[in-house]
């Protein structure tokens, strides 16, 4: 579907293109939405780029005050959203050594770590702390330490728990993991690597929590490898003896990209990068189940509403937040992923021409910043910061309004208003099928038979304006 763009929007060259734009009749700001607001936006032309690329970021354990780290074509911006209305653009790292699409960053305590793609680059790592008190944004800033022991890399892991980064895609250990221990993040040392399952293209390390007691409190490292189409699941606890657990491939593979553990580790998030281009079907996400992990399986393949290609996805609690090229934020409820249930609940589109298979639009999100914020990195419209609108002011009225109970329930559901005036109330289930539907109800209480719905995740929307998930048992 051609989407309108408001493309006088893009003649703003201050740092504010727009701040705080409820999301109203499926737009904010000119941009697509559904449920999600736009907090603030700045363009790539105040980051003097061209191109944006990956992102994340860090909270300052001392005031709580967050920042963004934004990766450009040409370095590390930093971003303070304390206030996300009015974000504040701290400066600039510039890249080590050339240019390139390719950038990626991720902390430790204070530190942040990045590598790039840019022949020579190594890894630059940053103090954080130096953006606690920054005169006259922006700035340039200078790097505090480098690691020479590869000369560029595709991405960067970090497993916190530990001290040790994982960076990949390198021209050593045939572009495996390459182990770096940064317990003291100023002196980084070499700590050995993995080449056995071939080149990582990114990858997530966990202390492991999950179902299989063979590996408990063991670090995981699970590798999408790119081209070479599989997921490589390896022990690293022992740096000097990695031990290689598994590896597993499914069909209609492209280019095995990225994924991420749900928080129970049972299940695993895979997004191919060429299937949706090659094939032709609609954003797959596939999901393993990992329950044993020497003997992985694949669990089930969820398809998007459009056919715009996967980028990077995250899980935060109950949801995986995607970035979806061409199509934007995409936000799924995972809440009943053990039983192959997966919804969309939510989407911020940054990008406006088309929903297409193209490389266009957003390349990463951030999610786990604490006040709920959530970073959009657009590789051309640059810095966006969204918000749940139940989260925002504006909404908390409607929020409060409106109870629906029980949930879950079994045979009947009440919608119950400790205020405004019920009017119209409708359910849909996870395919977007009406189950209910009833206008000029005029009333403040109103009891819903849902006996006949089968058992899973549906949704009320209530005076078209605020809808809730509920589970029917």
């Amino acid at each position: 579907m051609k989407k309108n763009f408001l493309s006088v929007l893009l003649i703003f060259t201050t740092v504010f293109a727009f701040a705080q734009t409820p999301c109203n009749n499926g737009e904010a700001g000119g941009y697509e939405c559904n449920g999600y607001d736009l907090m603030a936006h700045i363009p790539l032309s105040v980051f003097n780029t061209t191109g944006a690329n990956d992102s994340w970021g860090w909270t300052d354990p001392d005031d709580g005050k967050e920042y963004v780290l934004m990766g450009l074509e040409n370095g590390t911006a930093f971003i303070d959203i304390s206030d996300p209305v009015n974000p504040i653009y701290l400066g600039k790292l510039p890249t080590a050594t050339g240019t390139t699409v390719w950038r990626d960053i991720k902390t430790y305590n204070n530190y942040a770590f990045i590598v790039s793609e840019a022949s020579g680059h190594g890894m630059q790592i940053f103090d954080l702390t130096h953006l606690r008190n920054v005169n006259n944004p922006p700035v340039t800033f200078t790097e505090d330490a480098h690691y020479s022991g590869f000369s560029d890399a595709h991405n960067i892991v970090i497993n916190e728990n530990t001290g040790y980064a994982y960076a990949v895609g390198t021209n050593t250990f045939g572009g495996g993991a390459h182990f770096v221990n940064i317990q003291d993040p100023l002196n980084p040392v070499a700590a050995g690597g993995f080449s056995a399952d071939g080149n990582t293209h990114d990858a997530q390390v966990v202390t492991y929590i999950g179902p299989d007691a063979d590996y408990a409190g063991s670090e995981i490292y699970i590798g999408s490898n790119g081209s070479g189409q599989i997921i490589s699941i390896v022990d690293v606890t022992n740096k000097s003896n990695p031990q290689g657990i598994s590896t597993l491939s499914y069909s209609n593979s492209g280019y095995t990209h990225q994924g991420w553990f749900t928080e129970d580790h049972r299940f695993f998030l895979l997004g191919d990068e060429f299937d949706e281009s090659n094939v032709g079907f609609n954003t797959r996400t596939i999901v393993f189940d990992l329950t044993d992990l020497d003997n992985p399986v694949l669990s089930y393949e969820y398809f998007g509403v459009t056919p715009a290609i996967d980028h990077n996805g995250y899980v935060k609690g109950d949801n995986y937040y995607l970035s979806n090229y061409a199509a934007g934020l995409r936000v799924l409820d995972i809440s009943d992923i053990e039983n192959d249930n997966i919804v969309e609940i939510g989407f911020f589109d940054t990008y406006q021409d088309n929903n297409d298979a193209s490389y266009n639009g957003v390349w990463n999100v951030y999610p786990y910043f604490e006040s709920e914020n959530i970073m959009i990195n657009d590789r051309s419209g640059g810095f966006f910061l969204v918000r749940s609108s139940l989260l925002n002011n504006n909404d908390f009225s409607a929020v409060n309004t409106f109870v629906v109970y029980p949930n879950p329930a079994s045979d009947e559901l009440t919608i119950k208003s400790n205020g405004d005036v019920i009017s119209s109330i409708s359910i849909v289930d996870v395919v977007g099928k009406v189950l209910f539907a009833e206008s000029d109800l005029n009333s403040e209480i109103k009891n819903i038979d849902i006996s006949s719905f089968s058992a899973g995740i549906y949704f009320v929307n209530i005076n078209n304006n605020l809808t809730k998930k509920v589970i029917k048992k």
